[in-house]
């Protein structure tokens, strides 16, 4: 029934003729091709792939078309103490589907081994229930123009599909927590006019949550447990007649496009969804195990764990660094994505013994791609294997989280020790770690907040996590926050601590958006958004990380919005430029005391004062460049600052949010945990204008 077809492309691709089928699993001795129902759980035909080339097997269909359900049966030796793992009793998804079929639900039925005999392989069937192919129909020919925001110009955005708009009042109820309703104008009007240009989406790919998740009623709601990274997610999908997942996100995509604004998504490659040597045998593990992960050297029955999460896949091999590109490709070219954020990115270049390369195989592929070296592309730059944390290593061409930045500014702010030095680095966009090989200050994505951790409302209302709705007993999460509750733990009735916590998220909201570098911004934090002190609510899909829209701070939302609008505006402070350290005629940056003198090492230093100022002088060759001075106050008392010459007119003060502009006066005093931006101006008419 099946002739012979071709090795590639690999997948089940679709043509006027038929499908041809295509799966790379070179040690296994016999591939069945399985046809089932469109419901997924009736097996109907069993059809061996009668072809393998250089280690794929493939096989033609004639006249099949669009809509055929599949999965694979893949035989082969079980050997686990080798690292073979083949069980034909355990129906496989195809790693490159493009739409997937039903969902794991964490029984052992799933597990390739006898459930508490890890050596012995397990005959039970479990193709009724197992995950399945669809196969898709091309989607119509991309028509729209991507934008390209200028790097100076980024304003990340990190946001969960269902979080942002489940329970939005302005999207049908129809679509709320779906990609239909994150397209609704209501929910990209607040995101335009808040100023983001680039939408940072948590995981779309297809996942399986994680058994013990799923015994407890709970689910992965962040997603990082990827086992479809062709296909997005099903349960972001509307359901809407006429429309599948892919057609859904396409058209999403489409409308984000049309704002002028970027989409990235969250991908997870360094590990899948199958965990450890104990969990289910869902695709890779039973396709080909030894190719598709990195195995203990002592014990092949063992994974290497350099991720946490059980596996890590192996880019030393050249069939997985194919399956990342090739799904990264099909996310730009097919579902419009304009980028990628790089979840445990290490991983992604570690090299077979685990050393890490900024010139591994993947990293070096994705350079060279015509289509994927003009992505955007961020990498999270730490794991937890030996020597994870690479900030500031990865290739030029790659923007990096900045965690240091995010400690620094806690630590500043908050009252945790960091000294005007630390800060001013930051604030410049961390040139011990950034500032090689060519990279711009933007490769430093800067952040407070994002979705591992408090929120920005709960950063400044609780010392200690929550987090006992997970069910690890508050042992999950981090212990170290940098945070503080103004000395009340939670929420509270007192005036006084929640006039404190507004003042520090404005703060810490301005000293964000106004450093250099890409700075972003987690989603709900700029309406106040608490998930009560849960700092590592990855498994709460409810109203714990739903943006709680109903009881929106619009004064916050205000705030960030003026502020941002102020970075747009003030073109020195998002300069794509290294500043020099001492100021020159083309860059007279400034770095002053509150008394107005230049700043010294002991300045630098002082723990005792945490106050400056940050004046952009208007260069001499620049005709209409304008003056902007930082005036920047953490310490405990308040200080008095000496300001340069001006006339300079207030255009931010993050202590007192409804205050208009204001011409300043030669001294002006700031309390604690206060930043101000100022312009200098003509005259106090000319400053009048200004808003």
């Amino acid at each position: 029934m099946l002739t012979a077809g071709l090795p590639f492309p690999l997948g089940a691709t679709p043509s006027p003729q038929g499908i041809n089928f295509a799966l790379a699993a070179p040690r296994a001795t016999r591939v069945e091709l399985c046809l089932f129902d469109r419901s997924g759980t009736g097996e109907q035909q069993r059809i061996p792939l009668p072809t393998c080339t250089d280690g794929v097997w493939h096989g033609h269909f004639a006249g099949a078309g669009p809509g055929l359900v599949y999965g694979y049966r893949v035989h082969g030796p079980w050997a686990p103490h080798d690292g073979l793992r083949f069980n034909p009793a355990k129906l496989l998804l195809d790693p490159y589907a493009r739409e997937i079929v039903g969902r794991y639900d964490g029984s052992d039925l799933f597990l390739g081994h006898v459930p508490g005999e890890p050596t012995r392989r397990d005959s039970r069937d479990n193709g009724a229930v197992a995950l399945k192919g669809r196969v898709a129909a091309p989607l119509a020919a991309r028509q729209d123009a991507k934008p390209r925001i200028a790097a100076a110009d980024r304003v990340l955005y990190e946001l969960h599909v269902r979080g942002q708009t489940r329970l939005h009042p302005d999207v049908p109820a129809d679509l709320r927590g779906s990609y239909a309703g994150l397209a609704e104008p209501a929910v990209l009007d607040h995101l335009q006019r808040l100023g983001a240009t680039t939408l940072s989406l948590m995981p779309v790919q297809h996942r399986a949550d994680e058994e013990r998740l799923l015994k407890m009623g709970l689910s992965n709601y962040w997603g990082y447990t990827t086992i479809g990274w062709f296909a997005p997610e099903a349960r972001y999908w509307s359901g809407r007649p006429g429309t599948t997942p892919a057609s859904e996100f396409r058209a999403m995509a489409d409308a984000i496009h049309a704002r002028g604004m970027e989409l990235v998504i969250d991908v997870v490659y360094n590990h899948s969804a199958e965990t450890d040597e104990f969990g289910p045998t869902l695709s890779l593990r039973g396709i080909d195990n030894t190719l598709y992960y990195h195995l203990r050297a002592d014990d092949r029955a063992r994974y290497e764990n350099w991720t946490g999460c059980g596996n890590c896949l192996n880019f030393a091999e050249p069939r997985v660094v194919q399956l990342a590109t090739d799904s990264l490709r099909h996310w730009v070219t097919e579902l419009g994505v304009d980028g990628f954020r790089f979840d445990l990115a290490p991983v992604l270049a570690r090299r077979a013994g685990g050393d890490f390369d900024p010139r591994a195989p993947l990293l070096a592929a994705i350079a060279q791609d015509p289509v994927l070296s003009h992505a955007l592309l961020i990498a999270e730059p730490w794991d937890i294997g030996p020597g994870g944390y690479r900030v500031g290593e990865f290739p030029p061409g790659w923007l990096e989280w900045n965690d240091r930045y995010r400690d620094t500014q806690r630590s500043f702010w908050l009252g945790h020790g960091a000294v005007p030095g630390d800060f001013a680095h930051r604030f410049t966009a961390s040139s011990r770690q950034f500032r090689h090989d060519g990279r711009a200050p933007t490769a430093s994505v800067n952040f407070v907040t994002a979705h591992d951790g408090f929120t920005l409302r709960d950063l400044v209302s609780y010392e200690e996590r929550h987090n006992l709705a997970n069910g690890e007993n508050n042992r999950d999460g981090s212990s170290h926050n940098l945070s503080r509750n103004g000395g009340v733990e939670g929420e509270t009735d007192d005036p006084a601590v929640n006039a404190l916590r507004a003042r520090l998220q404005r703060v810490l909201l301005a000293a964000l958006l106004l450093s250099q570098g890409t700075p972003m911004l987690l989603a709900g934090d700029e309406i106040g958004h608490t998930q009560q002190g849960n700092n590592n609510a990855y498994c709460q899909d409810n109203a714990t990380t739903w943006l709680d829209w109903a009881h929106a701070d619009a004064a916050l939302q205000d705030f960030v919005t003026r502020t941002l609008a102020l970075r747009r505006e003030a073109a020195p402070l998002r300069s794509n430029r290294w500043w020099p350290a001492e100021p020159t005629a083309a860059d007279p940056l400034h770095w002053l005391t509150p008394e107005g003198t230049p700043m010294t090492s002991a300045d630098w230093e002082r723990r005792d004062r945490s106050a400056l100022m940050v004046l952009f002088d208007a260069p001499h060759d620049v005709a209409g460049a304008v003056a902007w001075l930082v005036l920047v106050q953490a310490g405990h008392a308040a200080v008095e600052f000496t300001l340069p010459p001006g006339p300079w007119r207030r255009r931010l003060a993050s202590d007192d949010d409804t205050a208009p502009p204001r011409r300043l006066d030669a001294r002006e005093t700031l309390a604690n945990a206060s930043l101000w931006l100022a312009q200098r101006v003509q005259d106090d008419d000319a400053g009048a204008t200004l808003n």
